[in-house]
């Protein structure tokens, strides 16, 4: 099949725009990557100079005197919890125990428990005499009485050791540091 020779200038002028309107689009895409190279250069160069500078000014003024003073504040907690439970919470603690073992050993002591046994001879021998007291019931014997007493001491001085340890105390409130931009944290000592 044989083209006409019309046909043929018609397909050459086609080609030729065809060329051209690739060159002017590589052109355009050439200039356009330039453009874009420069201004990827001019962002960088406004970052460095004008958004670096105002970050880091703000996390000086900011963030690093409130990051310091949360970290004094928990410094200063730490150590008042630990000076209360050393000094509230375990000399309560030992004293309960001491009175528990106290009351232990004078159970076991012979005198105590004969004085108990004629202080229960007693009051049986009164029982016996008057006829509207009706006899207790067999108990288990004094060993129940003194275990339950350690536990109301042990539960008492337990109580008492954490209500001295977690009650408020204006000592215990944390002052005013100063002005948060000097930059100058004391721990107050």
């Amino acid at each position: 099949m044989a083209l006409s020779r019309k046909r043929q200038r018609e397909l050459k002028r086609l080609r030729r725009s065809a060329e051209e309107l690739w060159d002017e689009q590589r052109e355009a895409l050439e200039h356009a990557s330039a453009v874009l190279k420069d201004a990827r250069r001019q962002a960088a160069n406004y970052a460095r100079e004008e958004v670096a500078p105002r970050v880091r000014e703000t996390y000086d003024s900011r963030v690093r005197p409130a990051v310091a003073t949360g970290f004094a504040a928990g410094r200063s907690a730490a150590s008042s919890a630990r000076e209360r439970f050393s000094d509230d919470v375990l000399p309560s603690i030992s004293g309960t125990i001491g009175s528990a073992l106290a009351l232990l050993e004078a159970a076991k002591d012979p005198r105590v428990r004969d004085i108990v046994k004629r202080a229960g001879s007693t009051a049986s021998k009164i029982r016996g005499r008057v006829p509207f007291v009706e006899p207790p019931k067999k108990s288990a014997g004094p060993g129940r009485y003194i275990l339950i007493g350690l536990g109301v001491v042990a539960t008492l001085g337990v109580a008492y050791a954490a209500w001295q340890t977690l009650r408020a105390d204006d000592d215990l409130w944390i002052e005013d540091l100063g002005d948060p931009g000097s930059g100058d944290i004391s721990d107050g000592e």
